[in-house]
């Protein structure tokens, strides 16, 4: 019991703070992260209760699903939308930190997990809170720790999710072949394509988001952007807008980096499907370690790296450290630097950022190049211990036993829904 009181301790006294920051009782220096919140999410809310998508708003650049958070404040009417909203998320934050709990005890496991979660959120401030990115995350969790018994709930849940913000989809890639790849992939279709088809019929405009997603730029705080954060300061003659919703780069180059981006991250793609064919053991470990570097492959190499997307990592993470066999500490680590970082850049410095100065050019070089770091380590982990190392030879560990459609039957406990 005491191993348990601890970490939810930490946890009650790190989110009571991260209360004060979205309730604007404690304030950082920067922008108002909640102003998401308060203004774009309830125009949304007000426009989805007519009974249509935000047809014609460049914004709204998510799947049909995302309807649900967006309209889940109306679940607590006694409420303002924004407070509302928040305690929602904090609702779904403590569901992610019980999930991790229960599935770190007992033997080969370890609440690493639980305090990497309690650590990691508060250290991305508001923003946490003031974006739907975390009741997404705990879909995630509860798709990856389903997976080793229950691959057609573990399906639903990513397929669910990926229809609420695409990523989960990624949570897919380490089931074992075989059984647990047919249940899972076939519920995953299956619940996306219900969700998918309900949005069509109900409400008019549920696929407008990929117009919006295709023409986004190079956001300020991606990778690509250092290029043109450097060319500022050597005669680069663009200028930083608000354009389809986030911070952009405009002017010269921008276009042909943006594809440079979208080509990284085809290649990623190429990468994880070639790691899929060429993968020859499935063990306990696999799903979210493979899920893991999947989401810092796309990450890394997107148009947009916007501060809610390191919930997603470390999340992910989390998991990953409930199981003592995995092998993503260090790159787990890294995330949890970059999540620091990340709280530095937005949003207390995000004006240095936007400014491209040389502490903010240093801050964002910082930051990516962490979660650069992370996706080399993490990739390579995972390939040298599914294609070149199976048995993990040469690292003093047993090696883990290899799925046969479900978990081998030693590890078949280890992620219990």
């Amino acid at each position: 019991m005491a191993r348990v009181a601890a970490p939810v301790a930490a946890w009650a006294l790190t989110r009571a703070g991260l209360l004060l920051f979205v309730l604007q009782v404690v304030t950082l220096p920067g922008p108002d992260v909640t102003s998401d919140v308060e203004v774009i999410y309830r125009g949304w809310y007000e426009v989805l209760r007519t009974g249509t998508f935000p047809v014609g708003d460049v914004s709204w650049q998510y799947p049909p699903g995302a309807a649900l958070p967006v309209l889940s404040p109306a679940l607590l009417p006694f409420l303002g939308y924004a407070h509302a909203f928040f305690a929602l998320a904090c609702a779904a934050d403590a569901a992610v930190l019980g999930l991790l709990l229960r599935a770190g005890g007992g033997a080969g496991r370890s609440r690493a997990g639980a305090w990497f979660w309690v650590a990691g959120v508060p250290l991305l401030g508001p923003t946490a809170y003031a974006r739907y990115d975390v009741m997404v995350t705990a879909v995630a969790v509860a798709a990856l720790l389903a997976a080793a018994r229950r691959p057609a709930v573990a399906g639903a849940l990513a397929g669910f999710g990926a229809m609420l913000k695409v990523w989960p989809a990624l949570l897919l890639l380490g089931a074992a072949r075989g059984r647990a790849t047919r249940l899972s992939w076939g519920a995953a279709a299956g619940t996306a394509a219900g969700v998918a088809l309900v949005a069509a019929v109900a409400l008019p405009g549920a696929f407008d988001f990929v117009t919006a997603q295709r023409d986004r730029g190079t956001e300020v705080e991606s990778l690509g952007a250092l290029v043109f954060h450097v060319g500022r300061h050597h005669g680069w003659e663009g200028t930083v807008q608000l354009h389809y919703g986030s911070m952009e780069f405009l002017g010269p180059g921008v276009g042909l980096v943006s594809a440079l981006a979208l080509g990284l991250s085809a290649l990623a793609m190429g990468w994880l499907v070639l790691w899929r064919l060429r993968a020859r053991e499935f063990t306990a470990t696999t799903g979210c370690e493979a899920a893991f570097a999947g989401a810092l492959l796309f990450t890394t190499t997107s148009r947009v790296i916007s501060p809610q997307y390191l919930i997603w990592l470390v999340g992910l993470a989390a998991v990953c450290l409930t199981l003592r066999a995995a092998r993503m500490a260090l790159p787990a680590g890294l995330v949890l630097a970059a999540t620091g970082v990340t709280l530095a850049e937005f949003p207390v410095w995000f004006g240095e950022v936007v400014g491209s100065t040389g502490f903010g050019i240093t801050l964002l070089a910082v930051r990516n190049g962490l979660l650069v770091a992370a996706t080399v380590v993490a990739c390579r982990r995972l390939w040298r211990s599914t294609v070149t190392d199976p048995v993990r030879a040469g690292d003093g560990r047993a090696p883990v036993p290899r799925q046969q459609g479900r978990t081998a039957s030693a590890d078949s406990d280890m992620l219990t829904w």
